[in-house]
């Protein structure tokens, strides 16, 4: 039966709802059965935000998240919403349901000390997921907000068939990082080890274990990775990948008023217009823009011209804030020393 709030939906998304429901019914008949997948959360000392999905999976599916596997093995599952969903962190509990897509993000008043905790989030007839979550103290003065995709890791998107190539048939361990950019992150928390790391991506959610298990073995700091779903939306045929990457920058400076940002990402799409816009609206937050420039191959491959699109060139200040930018994670590093950067007391305690 459908409500009035389902009625407002685009029919898109009422389509969507109707066919997860119907399919859900019928994989449970055959012994599918929910579970919840844990992502990375953070938060601050006094407030958590935990994020998790539930989805309905066959018996075995998803239970070594330590196993790489090939693309399309991570979207052999089902979205569950309306599921209630017990979540214990620093000693609090509070009960949510799972929303559409099944996902669970919910934020918690707790008392917790700077540094990694876990979160528990229990489900009927499963056993605990337990999310690892940042705690960011509020003496913490640098952090680092990164993209992924061709940023960090060769993707070539959004260009339709190499993105299903790279998300759905290539195996895990095959994916390649950008080289040098696990030197640039490095570079960048030489002073502060523990700086808060956080990785912004227009990619599915239903690839976060896969992408945390790649940042892990290249070397790249540990931290939480806020992604997206693919699909309508209540408002739309489609979900835009540059308002969910405006709206979540926006949120963490606000969130961490006290820190100064380092911003990493590509000019393949919308980074360099995101972080300039950011840089101009906030300039007192944003310590540093670092882009990756995409080879001309590169940008052919990810929207069929060989230059930057329009509008993704950078000047070399936005509002006072410095930009560097090169091909790739060693020509950035570059940039750096050669103006002091690496230098500079506000990448030191």
């Amino acid at each position: 039966m459908s409500t009035p709030a389902d009625e407002q939906m685009h029919r898109a998304a009422r389509t969507e709802d109707a066919f997860e429901r119907a399919l859900a019914r019928l994989l449970f008949r055959r012994g599918w059965r929910p579970r919840v997948i844990p992502y990375v959360g953070y938060g601050t000392p006094s407030n958590a935000r935990v994020l998790g999905r539930v989805l309905l999976s066959p018996p075995g599916v998803g239970q070594r998240s330590d196993v790489a596997v090939r693309g399309w093995r991570h979207f052999v599952s089902a979205k569950l919403g309306g599921v209630p969903v017990v979540v214990d962190v620093g000693g609090r509990r509070q009960v949510v349901e799972s929303g559409r897509g099944g996902y669970i993000d919910v934020v918690v008043e707790v008392a917790l000390e700077p540094g990694w905790t876990t979160a528990e989030m229990r489900i009927s007839g499963a056993g605990v997921a337990e999310a690892p979550i940042r705690i960011v103290g509020t003496d913490e003065r640098l952090g680092i907000i990164s993209d992924i995709d061709d940023t960090v890791l060769v993707t070539a998107l959004p260009r339709p068939f190499l993105a299903f190539w790279n998300t759905f048939v290539r195996h895990e361990e095959s994916r390649r990082p950008v080289p040098g950019m696990a030197e640039l992150y490095r570079t960048l928390t030489r002073h502060h080890p523990g700086a808060f790391v956080v990785y912004v991506s227009t990619g599915a959610w239903n690839l976060a274990p896969a992408l945390q298990r790649f940042l892990r073995r290249r070397g790249f700091p540990d931290g939480p990775l806020l992604l997206t779903d693919w699909g309508p939306t209540p408002d739309g045929w489609f979900r835009s990948g540059q308002d969910h990457k405006r709206r979540t920058l926006r949120r963490l400076v606000d969130e961490f008023p006290q820190m100064r940002w380092v911003l990493v990402g590509d000019d393949g799409q919308h980074d360099p217009a995101l972080y300039e816009e950011l840089a101009w609206a906030r300039p007192d937050h944003i310590r540093l823009v670092a882009i990756r420039q995409l080879g001309l191959t590169e940008q052919v491959l990810t929207h069929g011209t060989p230059t930057p699109r329009v509008g993704q060139r950078v000047s070399a200040t936005t509002a006072d804030v410095p930009w560097v930018q090169a091909s790739n994670g060693h020509g950035i590093v570059e940039s750096l020393r050669q103006q002091g950067l690496t230098r500079d007391e506000t990448l030191r305690p």
